[in-house]
């Protein structure tokens, strides 16, 4: 009897330890998933460089709460995006850290600006895009294929760019800023709603009409009624369009509703069925993101996306009007680096000079040419 209680003790501790070790390996496993799950990358991003602190003197004059920028550098538009950093960095206290999106061939070019000029003490990010993770969602002309511009569907995919923030501001590279980014950072967004946009029919934009496509204001300039699918979404084509060039996004939102997912859906059903219109050729971002955003999006103050300063060479605006915008958007052909452009004096107060020498402004080089 005293035998069988003996081994009846032998078994219930060889069960619990059994079990012991089937719970810690479970744990294990559990771990190992989460890892995989947060280390893996669907979209091939992988971060380049990264500076964690600032000096303390300049810490301890700035705000705590940290604000997560994304802004896309490409190599022949990079004095762009280091103009637009550095009039964010000067006209706030704010803990701003910039999750700078670029292409393989500019990440030491860009780390040479950076850490080479004034702007050394920013924290930043850089990633290098994947330009592979668009094939079969955008259609490339052979003969044109030059003209594909990956980085500018980087902003389709904030929660990949800053998984870990739960609010993020995304702003083209053809942009300045006059005020304190924390303003914009803080727009409310209604609930439900994964991004905030300055819609085109605002009180600050002009209307800029395209023969034979409506107008540019409405979704009618950027999507084919004429097709079945766009037709079937019930989408009013008079509906006041947004521009895609600064807003403010909701990632714990983006997620939940898989906008990444519902953005590459339509990309890839325009590469089989043409949605987009033609008449505005060039303007391949803006449509996918009309439709997921169709009557879903919350509204930014219209001085945080004073935009087509780069429609033409004229000035659309007043001085008194541009000094008090708090952001300029120089959307458009004429960018303010280039031989000519509205206002190009107040961007290049914020543009820091390339030291490797690599970018020049046009306009410059065209001056000095004509002195002679």
């Amino acid at each position: 009897m005293t035998l069988r209680k003996v081994n009846i003790s032998i078994l219930i501790v060889a069960v619990v330890i059994f079990l012991l070790v089937l719970h810690h390996n479970f744990l294990g496993l559990s771990d190992f998933l989460k890892r995989e799950l947060s280390d893996s990358n669907p979209l091939g991003l992988q971060p380049v460089d990264f500076i964690p602190a600032v000096p303390q003197r300049m810490a301890d004059e700035r705000n705590d709460k940290e604000i997560s920028v994304v802004i896309a550098a490409s190599d022949e538009r990079l004095g762009g995006a280091i103009a637009a950093m550095n009039s964010i960095y000067r006209n706030t206290k704010s803990n701003v850290v910039f999750h700078i999106v670029t292409l393989n061939d500019t990440v030491d070019h860009l780390r040479l600006w950076l850490s080479n000029t004034a702007l050394k003490n920013l924290r930043y990010r850089i990633l290098d895009f994947d330009p592979r993770v668009l094939e079969g969602k955008v259609q490339v002309d052979p003969q044109k294929a030059d003209t594909l511009k990956p980085l500018t569907f980087a902003r389709f995919y904030l929660p990949s760019l800053v998984p870990h923030a739960e609010k993020a501001i995304y702003v083209d590279d053809d942009i300045i800023v006059q005020d304190d980014i924390l303003e914009l950072y803080n727009t409310p967004l209604k609930p439900g709603h994964a991004a905030a946009f300055s819609d085109d029919c605002d009180s600050t934009t002009n209307k800029v009409a395209v023969r034979g496509a409506g107008n540019q204001y409405n979704y009618i300039g950027f999507l084919d009624y004429k097709k079945e699918t766009i037709r079937k979404l019930a989408m009013k084509a008079n509906t006041c369009s947004f521009n895609p060039g600064v807003f403010v996004a909701n990632l714990t939102e983006w997620k939940l509703q898989n906008i990444t997912k519902q953005l590459e859906k339509w990309m890839a059903l325009n590469v089989e069925e043409e949605l987009y219109s033609r008449s505005l050729a060039g303007s391949i971002t803006t449509p996918p993101l009309l439709i997921v955003f169709y009557k879903q999006h919350s509204s930014i103050d219209p001085m945080w996306n004073v935009r087509h300063l780069g429609s033409s060479a004229g000035k659309r605006y007043s001085p008194q009007f541009v000094k008090a915008a708090k952001l300029l958007h120089w959307n458009g052909h004429f960018k303010p680096w280039g031989r000519t452009a509205s206002y190009a004096e107040v961007w290049e107060k914020w543009y820091v000079p390339d030291p490797t020498g690599k970018f020049s402004l046009i306009r410059r080089h065209s001056e000095a040419y004509e002195a002679k």
